[in-house]
């Protein structure tokens, strides 16, 4: 049956609304890990009153003055704004808003890339309207689409759908002859728009290029546009490897382990294998089980054969890569889709030292694997095609595949749709895990905060006392003991507990923040041993070395909420670690004449001139 435009929009606007309505029982949910400090904690995103200066300055607010990812950000504090609040069923239903739009312009998008593939108009629109619905319904999308912060993904792949769709309009002008400058502007400005809100948008280019090698084949009406097209992604290739080799691998790679990380490059990239071969059986197998969230437990691989499954998983990635490069001429969309899948995980695979995992990584990428997956079921249905009944079987098991993908994703968003049943399948799913352990106790500690109920604070540290039973973490362990304070039960054990986690924990982000949460409620007047909160922050400098900053900043806290006497060694450390043009020196030795501690300027003043 053919298809007008307006009936593939109307269609495409169905399984827009179909995708979002398999999302909403997780609309329950509240905020979820990095969202505290991404948004909660992010003071400048509470617009009350409409201002336009206000969101401006919210914009720009990514990791305090960072700047990056402004869309998302502004978009949260129009969230805050309109509901009054932090409202998480309001965020999450902007992400769901989202969403349906991403799956709306997918298929548009899809339609145009099968096409210039060579593809029939109707097969073209069925197969599209198809895996765009796939895609917005599979369960790997969930801790996209309901983890509030990952907006900053799911807006950046709407802008990069929608550049690759101008993208693609521009090219089918150019073969036909015409100029195609108005789908030029728009790939720049989509371009753009996806940057302002996540970096690897940047990917953009390479799959541009992956359209040129599989579909497109740099073909153009006029013979000057083909050699432009092919000088210009050979200039930009070329630059592009050699800021690769030259720039990014010696700023980031490291022979021993990463600041804050247990692992060194190498060992990250031979992880990178087992992790793309883990993201493949996720999407293939789409079972909400297999899809922990957090991967705490995720172990490095430490060599070639450890374990095991490294080398194997490498082999496989090579082999598809492989694959799909000598089938681009023969299968151009298989090709395209294996080639878009490990393009859009070049970043995050890659020597820059970021988490190992991260379902959200598969966002974009996941639109490949859809892409080859279904080219390769066409090859088999058309070599069957003789066989009565093939094409029905092929949509019986196509309808079967739906309605299996749509309830797992019901189901899992069901799981997230309530704080305490995700908490219970968090730490069922990855026992091992602090961040599940903590992100289970922080919904009765949350609960607590908002209803002062002492029960849902005794539920937060049972929760925390059974996790710290088998799992060591300087975080759980000093939860444990900020629950003790605010009960008002003795906490001896706990703190001594806590002195040998953070003696034997890695140097990272999540132990200084164990000592920092410490400091917090000793300036809330919690009843927290100040004492012992020294001791950890000394504990901390032994192991992580503070920066000059964090030094003076550690300083600061002793003297006011401590011992005065005590604070001269952080302010000693502050002027060793800093450089002497730190505009912070001229504000501590003023602080110290206010203070009227003249020999302490003295001492530092001769540290100064030492330096």
């Amino acid at each position: 049956m053919r298809l007008s435009f307006l009936h593939l929009t109307l269609y495409a606007l169905l399984i827009s609304v179909l995708a979002i309505a398999l999302y909403l029982p997780g609309l329950g949910g509240g905020f979820t890990l990095d969202d505290g400090y991404n948004i909660l904690q992010n003071r400048l995103l509470y617009v009350d009153v409409f201002n336009i200066d206000d969101f401006i300055i919210a914009a720009f607010s990514f990791h305090g003055v960072d700047g990056s990812r402004a869309l998302p950000l502004l978009s949260f504090a129009l969230d805050y704004w309109r509901s009054g609040g932090m409202d998480a069923s309001a965020f999450k239903m902007t992400n769901l808003l989202i969403h349906g739009i991403t799956v709306f312009f997918l298929v548009f998008m899809l339609r145009r890339l099968l096409e210039v593939a060579g593809w029939s108009h109707e097969r073209s629109i069925w197969i599209a309207l198809l895996l765009a619905f796939l895609w917005g319904i599979h369960p790997l999308q969930v801790s996209s689409v309901l983890y509030i912060v990952q907006r900053m993904q799911t807006m950046a792949t709407l802008f990069i759908i929608l550049a690759l769709w101008a993208y693609l309009g521009m090219r089918q002008s150019q073969i036909l002859g015409q100029r195609g400058r108005l789908c030029g502007v728009q790939v720049v400005i989509f371009g753009l728009l996806a940057l302002l809100c996540k970096e690897d948008a940047v990917l953009l280019l390479a799959y541009t290029l992956i359209l040129e090698l599989t579909v497109l084949r740099f073909r153009a009406a006029q013979p000057s546009v083909q050699r432009g097209l092919k000088q210009s992604y050979l200039v930009l290739t070329v630059f592009g490897l050699l800021g690769y080799l030259f720039v990014v691998v010696p700023h980031f790679w490291y022979w021993e382990a990463s600041p804050g990380r247990d692992f060194t490059t190498p060992e990250r990239l031979m992880t990178q294998g087992r992790v793309l071969v883990m993201y493949l059986y996720q999407i293939v197998i789409p079972w909400p089980d297999n899809m922990p969230f957090i991967y705490d437990a995720f172990q490095p691989s430490r060599g070639i054969w450890s374990p095991w499954t490294t080398l194997p998983s490498i082999l496989l990635v090579v082999a598809l890569l492989a694959w799909g490069w000598m089938w681009r001429h023969r299968r151009p969309v298989f090709a395209c889709g294996v080639l878009l899948f490990f393009a859009g995980h070049f970043i995050t695979s890659n020597v820059i030292a970021l988490e190992l995992v991260f379902e959200h990584r598969n966002h974009f990428p996941l639109i490949g694997v859809l892409l080859a997956l279904m080219d390769l079921s066409l090859i088999g249905v058309c070599r069957w095609k003789p066989q009565a009944g093939a094409w029905r079987i092929f949509q019986g098991t196509i309808a079967i595949l739906i309605l299996w993908v749509g309830a797992m994703t019901a189901l899992h968003a069901n799981t997230w749709g309530d704080p305490v049943r995700h908490g219970k399948k968090l730490v069922e799913l990855s026992p091992e895990s602090p961040r599940a352990w903590i992100q289970y106790g922080n919904v009765f500690s949350s609960r607590y905060n908002d209803n002062q109920n002492k029960a849902d604070l005794v539920m937060a540290l049972e929760v925390t006392e059974e996790a710290l039973q088998h799992i060591s973490s300087t975080t759980l362990a000093s939860n444990a003991i900020t629950y003790k304070a605010m009960l008002g039960e003795d906490a001896s054990a706990d703190w001594e507990r806590y002195f040998e986690a953070l003696k034997e924990a890695p140097k990272d982000w999540q132990n200084q923040r164990s000592v920092e949460v410490l400091m917090n409620n000793v300036r809330r007047e919690f009843d927290v041993d100040k004492i012992n909160t020294l001791r950890a922050m000394e504990i901390l400098d032994q192991r992580a070395s503070l920066s000059g900053k964090e030094a003076l900043e550690y300083g600061l806290f002793v003297y006011r909420y401590v011992d005065k006497e005590k604070a001269f060694p952080w302010l000693k450390r502050f002027v060793q670690r800093t450089h002497r043009n730190d505009a912070s020196l001229v504000w501590l030795f003023e602080q110290l004449e206010v203070e009227n501690r003249p020999e302490w300027s003295e001492q530092l003043k001769i540290i100064l001139d030492e330096k």
